[in-house]
């Protein structure tokens, strides 16, 4: 064996530019100073270059999303990828709680020795509560955060679900009431919001209506139809309910107000309508005259179906499929597991009354 091929392939040195010592950028901003101090403009020099510049294998790696929520607010980016270490990311910020930002850059400060400059504290803040605001649902609910008063009252106050779609640009947010762009990635703009109002009544200004909001069903149950029509004419599998086919169908044809995550939180309250519409009408009339917003509105139109599946052995989802209009819906997870709840606590109430008797 040759000992000359084998030391030439043991040492192999990489040709990528090694990232610049502490000692060179020290230098180069001690330079710039005394330059500064003397009248002139501080050379822009390779070292200051790069460290103002994060090399390529610092670029490349996975921040957990916190690159695109503090852009434009100032944070460096070493002090992101600082607290990436640490193990936070940007949905674990957009959940704490002012305190636990402050706790969470002292910590940086005084554990880590991270010089943390003023206007980065500032900017954590306010990046956070600008994504806030964007995350903010039409109906006034937040995410993770608690559902409005006014929903039934009690028991009947459930938790709003956090979100789990991936982060968008700010360019490109729609939300629940977002309409969406193109497939190109452009703008999104955001649709009016929903408020409470009567039946018939048309909202005013830039808002929507909640008989809107039960038109858009129908006309999705027509999308429905017409992706059931081409998956017959070219032999394929026609599904049965509205699935992400027919969110994307109704994209292609320029619906695009028409998106699974507004439909899905809206379901039950179109239920309601649909299987006892008088009910329905006073419940929007009540709230209307009470001046709430429509989260409270959606909290309250759970407990008139989960009354209506204790009169049919709490099966909620042979209502909906017994329904025309519904059955090509899916069961809302928080509506079962209303019903499920209320089942058990009927059970355990007739149990303890038994025992009584007895």
């Amino acid at each position: 064996m040759d000992p000359d091929a084998f030391s030439a392939t043991l040492f192999k040195w990489d040709a990528r530019a090694a990232p610049p010592s502490r000692l060179l950028i020290h230098d180069a901003s001690v330079s710039a100073t005394a330059h500064v101090s003397a009248g002139g403009v501080p050379p822009l020099g390779p070292a200051a270059v790069a460290a103002a510049i994060p090399p390529p294998y610092c670029r490349s790696k996975d921040l957990g999303g916190l690159e695109d929520l503090f852009q434009n607010y100032g944070v460096r980016y070493f002090t992101l990828a600082k607290m990436a270490e640490m193990g936070f990311t940007a949905s674990t910020l957009l959940n704490m709680k002012d305190e636990e930002l402050d706790e969470m850059m002292a910590t940086l400060v005084d554990v880590f020795h991270w010089d943390l400059l003023v206007g980065e504290r500032f900017g954590i803040k306010a990046a956070v509560r600008a994504e806030r605001r964007w995350l903010l649902d039409d109906d006034g609910e937040k995410v993770g955060g608690v559902a409005g008063n006014g929903g039934g009252g009690g028991g009947w106050e459930v938790v709003v679900e956090g979100k789990k779609g991936q982060r968008r640009r700010r360019g490109t947010r729609g939300g629940i009431n977002g309409e969406g762009g193109g497939d190109d990635g452009g703008d999104r703009q955001r649709e009016h919001p929903f408020i409470v109002t009567e039946p018939g009544e048309v909202a005013r200004g830039k808002k929507n209506g909640l008989d809107y909001l039960f038109h858009l069903y129908e006309e999705c149950r027509g999308f429905l139809i017409q992706v059931q029509n081409i998956a017959k004419e070219r032999g394929e599998k026609c599904p049965t309910k509205v699935t992400n086919q027919v969110f994307r169908y109704a994209k292609s044809m320029g619906a695009s107000y028409i998106n699974k995550p507004k439909m899905r939180h809206y379901v039950h309250c179109y239920a309601l309508h649909c299987l006892d519409e008088a009910s329905s009408d006073r419940l929007r009339r009540a709230f209307k005259e009470r001046g709430e917003n429509v989260g409270a509105w959606r909290q309250a139109c759970y407990q008139p179906l989960v009354a209506m599946a204790a009169h049919h052995s709490w099966d909620i989802d042979a209502i909906f499929n017994a329904n025309e209009k519904l059955c090509i819906w899916y069961v809302p997870t928080k509506l079962r597991q209303l019903c499920h709840q209320q089942r058990t606590a009927a059970a355990a109430s007739m149990g303890t009354a038994h025992l009584r008797q007895m």
